[in-house]
């Protein structure tokens, strides 16, 4: 299926839409022209109506959605729509896509696709209920709920059931993976719902993915968008900054005990309802379950570790060995009982395909690429990552002519785009780049409190509360703090707390992981004068507008910790090529992170604020000002009463 003609637009007629008296106003209650939203809707029909590629920075406030929805809606042919998370994917979907068609009067077709593991599956649902083995009572709860929401939901998607949380346990025993789909083996095959989403997106003009969604398709051909490509006339990736992290994540490979863990346990369901007579077949599915978790439990903390830092921990080698051992012998006992149902045919084929991919792992490093671990609570996953995406990912845009679009509020270091281009591969890309049309020199102070020990040094966190302190009194609460690791952040959440007892100060004080993202925000914006803590998850996609978040304060520029093995081998590479690592690769990353950081703050235009960067390197060192600078035109002290008096001002 090729790419539709598209519908040529003139400039006058996409600016017409954004005039005061235009569509957008006429039906969108609030809506305010803005000459940067304008240009970056023209350079994005410029780029779709080229078959271009675009790389455009638009500052907090541009409203660069609806620049990007009008040009993609009017131009036609078919549009995949990325976003970073699946909320704004939700969001996307049923907001503002609507919106946007309702005020154009646009006759396109929306459908929205997301991951096979978000979706009931008809096939695992009943073999759950069945099964009858819970780890919790809460477990069979939900499972009755799930049910009910099965026969009468349209969709199957796991979001429309907001009375079982998310992340249940349950939702992994009644949704599929990759590995254990049966696919047109499946009994249940005509009513999936995958395959009906899948479906509608093959139908629909624009069709909202997220990114890992595109790139686990693109890679493994798995979800339903390397059939949307080819057909597909523009591809526009919002929040376009996480694409390098996501891409790496895809472009290499990877295997975990999870993954081995799910094979036994479908394996020994598989055995219960079709070869109960054949004892051996759950005895190996438990051994190799039990290899799993003994992998696992060699390492003590969770984190990243580079394979060859394996050598130092002696178990590591034994207990890899009896993995092995133990997944080929359930291989070779599924192939014996295979033929006697698609379950028990699929288990082998997935046992098979896990035994190659451990076996590659284990063989050794390979040119271009780093072997790692990353160690989770409940499991550890094996990675080999190519150490540059660029050249992959230039191959997977090169093909058929169509619209490649890169947004986002932070994608440049001083409006250079170079960093981005160059890991991306886009290097023909035109960039562009429109600030925020908010008035930060009236609206927002930068403060960088004096005489801060180094951000290394003992006791670090502890000043950073102190010196914060005085702008939490000041601002009554209605702050964030953003640390860089969870230890600073749980150390923190210690001090504030006997400090705001010793005080007498009454602010709420909450911090990450004391509930789901969405319920702590919804709490800090309830309470209108509460002291958030939080950590990665906090530094992006968080938008708290109005009185409620006056304070955002950021204990250390975000570099990423120099232990970590891709980073590592990557920093070694570009050295090794006589490059400069620091400048080319981690000081952008990091200005790109702390852009999204301090992007909290100022979120409308009748926001005022404070940002405290309390790292002394800010000024101490000769790159401080590249970032400082990168940052929005922020009023900017280094006095605490300056920065203390500014919440005095009224509004």
């Amino acid at each position: 299926m090729l790419p539709t003609t598209l519908t040529l637009i003139s400039p006058e007629k996409l600016s017409s839409l954004f005039d005061p008296e235009g569509a957008l106003a006429a039906h969108i209650s609030g809506f305010r022209p803005r000459a940067q939203q304008l240009e970056l809707a023209q350079a994005i029909l410029s780029a779709i109506q080229s078959n271009g590629q675009l790389i455009a920075e638009a500052g907090t406030g541009t409203g660069k959605t609806f620049a990007y929805l009008v040009p993609a809606l009017l131009a036609g042919g078919k549009v995949i729509i990325s976003t970073g998370t699946k909320n704004l994917q939700d969001q996307l979907f049923q907001k503002d896509l609507p919106t946007v068609r309702d005020a154009l009067q646009a006759p396109v077709s929306v459908a929205l696709l997301k991951g096979r593991s978000n979706y009931v599956c008809h096939y695992h649902l009943a073999r759950a209920q069945s099964d009858g083995r819970f780890a919790t009572r809460e477990d069979v709860r939900h499972l009755g709920k799930i049910a009910q929401y099965a026969k009468i939901t349209q969709s199957g998607d796991k979001s429309g059931l907001a009375d079982v949380p998310e992340n249940a346990p349950v939702w992994m025993q009644v949704t599929s993976t990759r590995d254990n789909c049966l696919g047109q083996e499946c009994p249940q095959h005509e009513d999936c719902f995958v395959l009906k989403a899948r479906k509608e997106a093959m139908k629909a003009d624009v069709v909202v993915v997220n990114h890992h969604l595109f790139f686990a398709d693109v890679m493994l051909r798995d979800e339903g968008v390397a059939e949307l490509l080819p057909a597909c006339n523009t591809v526009i990736f919002d929040e376009a900054h996480q694409l390098p992290e996501t891409a790496s994540l895809f472009f290499g490979e990877s295997i975990s005990t999870s993954q081995l863990m799910d094979l036994a346990r479908d394996a020994r369901l598989e055995a219960a309802t079709s070869a109960k007579d054949f004892l051996p077949l759950p005895l190996a599915a438990d051994a190799l379950d039990k290899a799993a978790r003994d992998l696992r439990l060699v390492f003590k903390k969770e984190g990243r570790l580079a394979a060859i830092a394996t050598e130092s921990f002696k178990d590591f080698s034994p207990a890899l060995k009896t993995l092995n051992e133990k997944l080929n012998h359930l291989a070779g006992l599924l192939e014996k009982q295979a033929e006697r149902s698609e379950g028990l045919e699929s288990c082998w084929q997935r046992a098979q395909a896990l035994a190659q991919q451990l076996k590659q792992w284990q063989d050794g490093d390979v040119p271009d690429k780093v072997r790692w671990l990353e160690i989770f609570h409940h499991s550890m996953q094996l990675n080999t990552t190519p150490l540059s995406i660029a050249e992959i990912f230039a191959k997977q845009i090169d093909g058929h002519p169509r619209a490649w679009i890169f947004t986002s509020a932070t994608l440049a270091v001083k409006q250079d785009f170079g960093h981005y281009q160059a890991e991306m591969g886009l290097l023909e890309a035109r960039t562009e780049c429109w600030d925020s049309p908010f008035n930060y020199q009236e609206q927002a102070l930068l403060y960088v409190p004096p005489a801060l020990p180094e951000p290394n040094s003992e006791g670090y966190t502890e000043a950073v509360v102190q010196a914060a302190l005085p702008l939490i009194e000041a601002s009554k609460g209605r702050a964030f703090l953003l640390f860089t690791s969870l230890r600073a952040m749980q150390r923190a959440y210690e001090i504030l707390v006997a400090e705001f007892d010793r005080k007498n100060l009454k602010y709420p004080l909450m911090m990450q992981g004391d509930g789901s993202r969405n319920e702590l925000l919804s709490r800090f914006r309830e309470h209108g004068n509460a002291v958030l803590l939080g950590s990665q998850s906090f530094w992006e996609g968080v938008d708290v507008r109005g009185e409620a978040l006056s304070l955002v304060v950021i204990d250390k520029l975000p570099f990423a910790p120099p232990d970590d093995p891709v980073l590592a081998a990557r920093i070694a590479e570009l050295n090794k090529q006589g490059r400069n690592a620091f400048m080319e690769y981690q000081l952008p990353r990091t200005v790109i992170n702390l852009k999204q950081g301090a992007g909290r703050l100022i979120r409308d235009e009748t926001d005022r604020g404070v940002l405290m960067i309390c790292d002394p390197r800010l000024i101490s060192k000769h790159y401080g000002k590249r970032i400082w600078q990168s940052l929005p035109p922020f009023k900017r002290t280094r006095e605490e009463a300056v920065a203390v008096a500014f919440f005095d001002v009224p509004n």
